[in-house]
Formats: structure tokens, C-alpha cells, sequence
């Protein structure tokens, strides 16, 4: 018997799945560690801002928006909402839309 036919056949993806797949529940977000003392405010609140950014792409690529044009403000927020974060500000919707755009 073929090696390949002993491998269990991989789950579908977006991409390869009839209708849309959806967002694996409940969300567990990784362990959070201390940031580092010493910095300015600022930083700490784009960094957030960033780390936000990101949890919100990757959901939001999970539930099959691809595009910075399919990402409305009120798409990202109940994204945000379904995940369990805050809902994000102008700001940060604008840094999610940038980050979908240069994935590619």
C-alpha cells in the first residue's frame, strides 16, 4: 500500500472548502508576558495597537475576508466583537486594512 494512502486526509481551508469555513471557537489567546519598563507611553499603546491589529487580520482572514476592500470599519468591529477584543478604534481599523492589503 502507497505511503500516501496511510496519510489522513488534511481538514479543507478557505480556499479549498465548498462554503466558507468557519472561525475555529472559542478563541484562546496566547499567554500574555510582561512588556519591557523603561519606555515612553507612546510606544505602549502603538504596540497594542499593533498586536490588535494583528489578532483582528488573522480573524478575519480566518473567517474569509481577504481583501483591505472587504474590511468595512463595522466588519472589523464585529469581528472583534465575535473574538472577544475591545472594539477597535479608526486608528487601529485603518492598520488592519493596511496589514490585509500588504500580505500578498
Amino acid at each position: 500500500m502507497p505511503a500516501a494512502a496511510l496519510k489522513p486526509k488534511p481538514l479543507p481551508t478557505q480556499s479549498t472548502a465548498k462554503r466558507p469555513v468557519l472561525l475555529d471557537l472559542p478563541y484562546a489567546p496566547v499567554e500574555k508576558r510582561p512588556l519591557p519598563p523603561g519606555r515612553p507611553r507612546e510606544w505602549y499603546i502603538s504596540h497594542n495597537r499593533r498586536l490588535k491589529a494583528m489578532r483582528l487580520a488573522i480573524a478575519l482572514l480566518d473567517t474569509g475576508v481577504f481583501g483591505p476592500h472587504q474590511a468595512r470599519n463595522e466588519t472589523i468591529r464585529s469581528t472583534a466583537e465575535l473574538i472577544g477584543v475591545h472594539p477597535p478604534s479608526d486608528t487601529t481599523c485603518h492598520m488592519v486594512r493596511a496589514l490585509l492589503r500588504y500580505t500578498r
